[in-house]
């Protein structure tokens, strides 16, 4: 094991432990943490620290860390922020294992926090120690060989499989709250708090290795090391899965972008295309994340997206069929066997077809014959049970009996049940791990199916590395250092993206009018004039693009109208550029944004010049894998206008992904590309040439 993931054992699994700020106030979180140790049988011993007190929860209370007699593991320090400092250098000076650091007033406060934070940091680093905080809620450990509850949480986790790191303290409160609740049992639970030093990163790592951690589940507010977080997201989400919920989702504060990338590409954007890429799964609320977690820690991985409903009542199994198509599942086709089979004990009213509806006469058995038949269907890859609790019925038997008849498929097929009933049978089933896992409206299970289902897909697709293209970066450099920052010439964005084998339109640069008549002459009408003048953006909202010309006389008047028009804006054309008219194929657009945490964000969508308006794109993370990009070019919402429709041939989406693989290696050798966009780019079908119309790069300071 890691050095640094060995030295978290002192924290969550120690034997002896020394509070120190503990008290005997019982509305301190001094008393709250060695309370929480004692009641909830901590297998080790504990040592409250306090030099004004003698006795605390009937312990010894001592006055300093040197007069403990024994070698302390794990020092929980609730202290004021001006004492933490002296209290970690009597924790080096004795030799503690860890630290678990609650107090407040840190980086959390501002600069003068922020040094007092760095100095601790320092000083546990050198000394070798670990430290989970500070502005922490504390650990626990449910392992009953160390029964640890290192916290000041009035409720205790539930023992169980799940692992659970929260960046927010006053939020993890409210968490194994509702763990607890919801019968979610935990393996482990950390406050990381300001994250100084043990990260979630960490908790990855450690959780990777716990054979009792089944899911991970995360609250976090920001990514310490995004680059890092991908590495290991990556290699444990191939054996565990990783649940997010990630807070400050709105981009209020993001920086002003001209491109059609940036201003499409928001932090939130950045982050789930992050996540998605890493196979980590989102959850938009806390709600959903436990919805989701449930079903994760207590059903398989789907094989495919083929869906079953079986339900006693109409309505709710339309509203579970609309949910679940909605979230991308298919409803299953059942076979001929199986409708005979159902047939054979389902009344004649009922539905045979997939929802199969019982109708509200369907007994306990009718729910376990129906669902292990429907199961045994090859076509069938996982199930949702849904049932409106008749007046005469008892829901926990029809429960029960739904639970038997998953029970061949439990390792293979995930089910969820639907469960509309009164309030006191939810209470019935509390904590009853041998039940399928209940929700109470479809949609919750809806959601949770379509995330196992989509993490099911990412572990199914091969590991592959990004392709390494042969280009001329020698001139790319070279364009690039001619230029301190801003927006670079048509030409030399143009040069750029022939250097990366990225085609484009035929297309030449003239100094004036005259020269672009000539120009026009030699590539061959029609052609398409633009100006080219300093600080101009968006060409064509400034009247600074003209479109089949026909004619050199055409191209002569086209620039003087140009010329007039910029000149009433403020804008003097200095150059033209002239491309060779393209038409036919669908535009699409394709783009780089660089975010400063995550780094390069590559974007592809159905483009022109209502990108914005429709917003149909998709965003992705550098590296990006060739499996990566035909994820992002498949998962437009308009996709089936890129196959073709109406008779129309689809486009050649195998040049789609090429570009942006090839546009994922220029953000990644060159990182001066602040932003890039082509637009539109003409897709069109094999056999054709697809070009690049219009683009433009911007560079950050060299």
């Amino acid at each position: 094991m890691d050095t640094s993931l060995q030295g978290l054992q002192p924290i969550f699994a120690p034997r002896t432990v020394a509070v120190v700020g503990a008290s005997r106030n019982r509305r301190s979180i001094g008393y709250s943490i060695v309370h929480n140790m004692l009641v909830n049988g901590f297998t080790g011993a504990v040592f409250p620290v306090n030099p004004k007190a003698e006795v605390v929860h009937s312990l010894k209370c001592y006055p300093r860390l040197s007069a403990i007699p024994d070698p302390i593991d794990l020092a929980v320090v609730v202290v004021p922020k001006h004492h933490v400092e002296s209290v970690v250098d009597d924790c080096i000076a004795v030799g503690v294992g860890g630290m678990v650091v609650i107090s407040a007033g840190f980086a959390e406060t501002g600069p003068e926090g922020a040094v007092r934070e760095r100095r601790i940091l320092e000083k546990v680093r050198r000394a070798g120690i670990r430290m989970v905080g500070p502005n922490c809620m504390g650990v626990s450990n449910t392992d009953p060989s160390v029964s640890l509850d290192a916290t000041f949480a009035p409720v205790t986790a539930r023992r169980g499989s799940v692992g659970f790191v929260s960046q927010s303290g006053a939020l993890g409160v409210a968490i194994l709250n509702e763990a607890a609740a919801l019968g979610i049992g935990l393996t482990q639970f950390v406050s990381v708090g300001n994250k100084a030093d043990v990260s979630g990163n960490d908790m990855l790592q450690l959780w990777h290795r716990d054979e009792n951690t089944r899911v991970i589940c995360m609250y976090l507010e920001s990514f310490g090391n995004p680059r890092r977080f991908t590495e290991i997201a990556k290699q444990v989400g191939r054996d565990k899965p990783i649940l997010v919920v990630k807070s400050g989702r709105t981009d209020a504060g993001a920086r002003a972008a001209s491109s059609h990338t940036g201003a499409l590409a928001g932090l939130d954007v950045t982050v789930s295309a992050f996540l998605a890429q890493c196979g980590v799964l989102r959850a938009n609320t806390m709600a959903e994340l436990f919805d989701v977690a449930r079903a994760l820690d207590r059903c398989p991985l789907p094989r495919g997206p083929r869906l079953a409903i079986v339900t006693n009542a109409g309505g709710p199994g339309i509203m579970a069929t609309d949910a679940c198509v909605n979230l991308g599942l298919d409803l299953a086709e059942l076979t001929d066997q199986t409708r005979q089979r159902l047939a054979e004990f389902l009344p004649a009213e009922a539905s045979l077809a997939n929802p199969v509806d019982m109708i509200a006469s369907a007994s306990p058995e009718s729910y376990r014959r129906a669902l292990e038949i429907v199961l045994d269907d090859p076509g069938v890859d996982m199930a949702l049970v849904v049932n409106v609790t008749p007046l005469l019925e008892d829901p926990s038997e029809v429960l029960a009996a739904a639970t038997e008849g998953a029970a061949n498929t439990r390792e293979t097929k995930p089910v969820l049940a639907v469960m509309m009933a009164k309030e006191d049978f939810y209470a019935s089933i509390h904590g009853r791990d041998d039940l399928l896992p209940v929700y109470r409206f479809p949609e919750p299970a809806a959601v949770a199916l379509g995330k196992l289902e989509r993490y099911a897909r990412w572990r199914r697709r091969p590991l592959t590395t990004p392709p390494e293209f042969d280009v001329d970066s020698t001139r790319v450099r070279e364009i690039l250092s001619s230029y301190d920052e801003g927006y670079l010439g048509p030409a030399h964005t143009f040069e750029i993206l022939q250097a990366y084998g990225i085609p484009c339109v035929a297309w030449q640069v003239a100094e004036g009018a005259a020269q672009a008549a000539e120009v026009a002459e030699a590539l061959g009408f029609p052609v398409v004039l633009k100006a080219i003048a300093p600080d101009l953006v968006h060409k064509s909202d400034a009247g600074g693009v003209a479109v089949d010309l026909r004619s050199a006389q055409d191209v002569l008047e086209a620039a003087e109208t140009m010329t007039r028009r910029l000149a009433e804006v403020g804008h003097r054309p200095e150059a033209f550029l002239v491309q060779r008219f393209e038409k036919g194929g669908h535009e699409v657009i394709f783009g780089i944004s660089t975010d400063p945490r995550f780094g390069p964000l590559l974007m592809f969508g159905l483009g022109g010049k209502y990108v914005e308006v429709f917003g149909d794109v998709k965003f992705a993370v550098t590296p990006l894998a060739e499996a990566e990009a035909r994820d992002v070019i498949g998962g437009l919402r308009g996709h089936a206008l890129l196959e073709g429709v109406r008779g129309e041939a689809a486009a050649d989406e195998e040049i789609l992904v090429d570009v942006l693989l090839r546009l994922a290696q220029l953000a990644t050798r060159h990182p001066r590309i602040l932003e890039l966009d082509i637009n539109p780019f003409l897709a069109r079908p094999a056999g054709s040439d697809p070009v690049a119309l219009d683009a433009r790069i911007r560079l950050c300071p060299s």
